[in-house]
């Protein structure tokens, strides 16, 4: 068989596609580290934690410390403040050593790493030391703790300890008898709202009053989570109202929860019930729905015994949930509940209403 087969001659290459990747795409830097603040008098919220840091940066002399606190509050941001203000920038640069949870932090790198960095010879401001930060210690190991806490006596002449962590009690009680505890709380509203103002200006972005509300009731007092759910909006719509937000978050709409609320305090539980069943329909999980029920009870304008009595059968039911038993049944039992708890209520105040007439 001599017949040649004939190739096909070359084709050119197909040019690239809209959705392909460019050579010119200017990939925007997250709000969050955008917009981290460098010195410590920028720092919202925790005044008497950060007016401590001031103290100590004013000073020079840094003790080892721990930051304790929920996440997003600036408990990082505090540390590289401080010793960005202790050291200088220079120095901030080659003083300075980070570890994150992400990183392997096993024994062999408190023997290695850190104490290679602790002994090493670093060229800084008179009479100052090397920091060391390590963000959420509180997932080390125990052995990692022991031997960090020999490394921490041994190189004190050189070097301090910044140790960030969301749980305090799960750091070692030696560790923390060598270091000074300074415990950070949630922000609030009115400090979210702020900051979020702020770089809303700075980033010219439109938004309504509603659309920072539904922000900060989905923050929940953590600032990095809100400058990451601004910038979501912003990137998916261009303008941040409640309902741009809701979909970006997609949490279960506090509006819908406020009317449960009501029904139940109404006592009407088959209108309640049903609204709560419109509402997981959407595919919303039980845990969804228990949390979101709990934060619009804790802020609503219930009167205060209602609103304590509601939010112990939240409590009881959320620990059903968590625990496993998450199904509709859990829900619609507590719906039911709350509800005869508002009927029995409105009882109460019609027979204390026809008293007094």
């Amino acid at each position: 068989m001599s017949a040649m087969v004939e190739s096909a001659p070359p084709t050119a290459p197909a040019p690239p596609t809209k959705s392909g990747p460019s050579k010119n795409v200017n990939y925007e830097k997250p709000w969050v580290e955008k917009y981290r603040p460098n010195k410590l008098s920028s720092i919202v919220g925790n005044s008497e934690t950060v007016g401590r840091l001031s103290a100590i940066a004013v000073d020079g002399n840094m003790p080892n410390l721990i930051l304790s606190g929920p996440p997003g509050t600036g408990k990082t941001t505090s540390v590289h403040a401080l010793a960005r203000e202790l050291l200088g920038e220079e120095g901030y640069k080659n003083g300075t050593l980070e570890l994150n949870a992400s990183d392997a932090r096993g024994i062999d790198v408190v023997r290695n790493k850190i104490k290679m960095f602790a002994m090493a010879k670093v060229s800084l401001p008179a009479n100052r030391h090397k920091v060391i930060i390590l963000d959420e210690c509180d997932s080390m190991t125990t052995a990692a703790q022991q031997a960090l806490r020999r490394t921490m006596e041994i190189y004190s002449s050189t070097t301090r300890f910044a140790l960030a962590c969301n749980v305090s009690s799960k750091v070692i009680e030696p560790i923390q008898s060598r270091c000074a505890i300074l415990r950070y709380s949630r922000l609030s509203d009115e400090q979210v709202l702020i900051r979020l103002k702020e770089i809303c200006t700075f980033e010219k972005v439109s938004f309504t009053p509603d659309g920072l509300e539904a922000i900060i009731f989905t923050a929940e007092g953590d600032m990095r989570n809100a400058l990451n759910n601004l910038q979501a909006t912003v990137s998916g719509f261009g303008f941040v109202n409640q309902a741009n937000v809701f979909k970006v978050c997609d949490q279960p709409h506090p509006t819908v929860v406020r009317d449960i609320l009501e029904l139940c305090k109404l006592g009407d539980t088959r209108k309640a019930v049903e609204t709560l069943e419109k509402l997981t329909n959407s595919g919303y999980s039980s845990s969804d729905v228990i949390g979101t029920i709990f934060k619009v009870t804790k802020n609503s304008a219930l009167p205060e015994s209602l609103k304590l009595a509601f939010l112990r059968e939240i409590g009881f039911a959320h620990m059903r949930i968590a625990e496993g038993s998450d199904s509709f049944l859990q829900l619609a039992g507590l719906v039911g509940r709350m509800a005869r708890i508002g009927k029995e209520a409105g009882g109460e105040e019609g027979e204390n209403d026809m008293k007094t007439d």
